[in-house]
């Protein structure tokens, strides 16, 4: 009996035992199945981030090629024409990734270093022009005086026209040296004293080549005037604008110059009838002219076209205005210079009248009165002591006699008075055989052809029997009857047109 009981345990453990060995065979079979899902899991993972990274990398190579390849020159490109586009990335959700980010921030990067680059290289430049132009213009003002000179001294007609046309050609050459001057941040070049603004705009006028097809029309006050430093800044500017006018209008056509009273200063309207602009140009003249940055020397072509440059750095310097936005009703283009309140001043026109070459003011008789020095038209102006000292020294009025017009004078430059005789043309009534100073040169005494005496100085007339003004047109008749007379006389004391000398 005990021996039955003992084979059942063991048969009954052995039992067990071998549900125990089956149960762990069965859970590592389980296991086992479960890691190899897990490990082709991971697998399958790795290569999705390797087929990833294999994605990015390829699209990055692409983007840093097409950067090279595309972005990088455009924005070369772009630093000397502002109109070019550069190309964004080829993805367009590059651009948000870190990797476009930077990119991007190559490419300003770029930018900053050649725009800082361009204007090291354009002061460069600039500086070499100046220093260029301010010899040019000293030698060609050299020039201007020695021709002056000589017009002067010879008063035969074919030669003084020569003379004439040599000096308005050297105008035209000290201009365009000045224009160059100017563009390159260099000074103006000379000192003008408070002048009518009438003179600066015939000053202006007569630099230009085609100045007979200019028509200028005065409404302004008498006496109104610019201040010294903006008499040769207005001259140029009204040169350039004319200049630009009268090459792109026909040679049968006129240039129009109005000269108005506006609320804030004075307006010089300049109307062509030319060919126009279409509106990329006219913008571009308009960014030219009145821009705040400074125009580099690339910016202006090839050959570079300087004369709205310099009407840029003028207005920019000298606080005026210049607009070239509407088209002229004649059909080409209106150009309006804007001198603001603050550069005008006053010049009493009996005491310095404007040039005979200028044209009268269109006002009224009634209004040819000076006006009071403080204000013009409504609005205050500045006066400067020495016009207020000249109006306060000055006696009663008296009729002038204008200079003769010519056409390569500067009507900016005040006219000495024709009544005041040269130096050595006084005579002090004490005979010719008197010995001069020690330090006096020795004056020249006119005779009377038929006794040899001296002549007695004129008395001064009296102020209510001097003749009237003469008038341009008289002044210009009279040279014509000299020189007429002058040629007849040689012709009949030399018959066969041999040189009399």
């Amino acid at each position: 009996m005990i021996e039955q009981t003992v084979l059942a345990a063991g048969g009954l453990a052995g039992t067990l035992l071998a549900l125990a060995l089956g149960g762990g065979l069965l859970r590592s079979r389980r296991d086992r199945s479960g890691l190899r899902e897990e490990i082709a899991g991971l697998q399958d993972q790795l290569d999705d981030a390797l087929s990833r990274a294999d994605r990015v990398s390829a699209e990055l190579t692409a983007e840093i090629a097409h950067l090279t390849d595309r972005r990088v020159p455009a924005v070369a490109t772009r630093a000397a024409h502002p109109h070019v586009q550069v190309p964004g990335p080829l993805s367009p959700g590059f651009a948000r990734s870190g990797p476009g980010a930077g990119l991007d921030g190559v490419l300003h990067a770029l930018s900053s270093a050649m725009t800082q680059e361009r204007k090291r290289v354009d002061a460069a430049a600039r500086a070499g022009m100046r220093g260029t132009t301010r010899e040019i213009q000293a030698g060609l003002y050299r020039l201007q005086d020695v021709l002056r000179g000589l017009q002067q001294q010879y008063d035969e007609p074919e030669l003084a026209q020569t003379l004439f046309e040599l000096d308005h050609e050297n105008e035209q050459s000290l201009r365009r040296a000045q224009v160059a001057a100017v563009v390159c941040g260099a000074w103006v070049g000379l000192a003008r004293q408070e002048s009518h603004l009438v003179d600066a705009v015939t000053g202006g006028q007569s630099r230009i080549v085609g100045y007979h097809r200019v028509r200028v029309n005065n409404h302004l006050e008498p006496g109104t005037a610019l201040v010294s430093h903006a008499v040769e800044p207005v001259a140029i500017i009204v040169a350039e604008l004319l200049d630009n006018a009268l090459r792109h209008s026909s040679r049968d056509t006129d240039v129009t110059v109005s000269l108005e009273r506006a609320h804030h200063g004075v307006a010089v309207t300049i109307d062509d009838a030319g060919v126009g602009m279409s509106a990329d140009e006219r913008a571009y003249a308009q960014r030219m002219v009145a821009s705040s940055e400074p125009i580099l020397l690339s910016d202006l072509g090839d050959p570079p076209r300087m004369g709205l440059a310099a009407i840029g750095q003028l207005t920019r310097q000298f606080d005026l205005s210049v607009d070239l936005s509407t088209p002229s009703p004649y059909g080409g283009v209106r150009a309006v210079l804007l001198v603001n309140g603050h550069l005008l001043s006053h010049v009493d026109p009996v005491v310095r009248p404007p040039a005979a070459a200028a044209p009268r003011s269109t006002r009224p008789a009634g209004t040819q009165q000076p006006v009071p020095a403080e204000t013009i038209g409504g609005l205050p102006i500045r006066t400067s002591a020495s016009s207020r000292a000249v109006r306060a020294s000055a006696g009663p009025a008296r009729p002038v006699v204008p200079d003769l017009p010519m056409p390569h004078r500067d009507p900016a430059v005040p006219a000495a008075d024709p009544r005041v005789p040269a130096a050595h043309d006084h005579d002090d009534g004490r005979g010719t055989d008197t010995a001069p100073a020690d330090d006096a040169l020795p004056q020249r005494r006119r005779r009377r052809p038929d006794t040899g005496a001296a002549v007695p100085a004129a008395r001064p007339v009296p102020e209510q029997a001097q003749p009237p003004a003469r008038t341009p047109e008289d002044s210009a008749a009279a040279l014509g009857a000299l020189q007429s007379g002058t040629a007849a006389a040689r012709s009949t004391a030399d018959p066969e047109g041999n040189d009399p000398r």
